[in-house]
């Protein structure tokens, strides 16, 4: 089993930052790829970003493309989205995803086999 927890969501106002955090456990972890998922009210689960844990490639989804950037701290297996530059459009449940394997497409919910709980997000204008 994995467990992920994410911390790091708030309140803001329109224009500013945050940092979301996404901690992995368990006695198996072994991972190739984390990524940041978010859900809007009423919305589906989108892909924002994702890493490939061995290289430390990125993938990030064109609307956040300049503002979010993914990174990660291999020693202490946690994953990282720096959100920069809010929008009220940004207003959602931040999740993270892991995978210990290459099945699946990253941009996809396939892609990933456990997932955090979620934080929350609230973009204010």
């Amino acid at each position: 089993q994995v467990q992920l927890v994410e911390s790091g969501g708030g309140l803001v106002q329109a224009g500013d930052s945050l940092r979301l955090s996404c901690a992995a456990s368990g006695r198996t972890l072994r991972i190739f790829r984390m990524g940041w998922f978010r859900q809007a009210q009423g919305k589906e689960r989108e892909f924002v970003a994702s890493i490939r844990w061995g290289t430390g490639s990125t993938d990030h989804a064109d609307f956040v493309k300049g503002r979010f950037t993914i990174s990660r701290d291999v020693a202490k297996n946690t994953v990282y989205l720096q959100m920069n530059s809010l929008k009220p459009e940004d207003t959602a449940v931040y999740y993270c995803g892991y995978s210990s394997s290459s099945f699946g497409w990253n941009r996809d919910r396939s892609g990933y086999a456990y997932w955090g709980q979620g934080t929350q997000v609230t973009v204010s204008s």
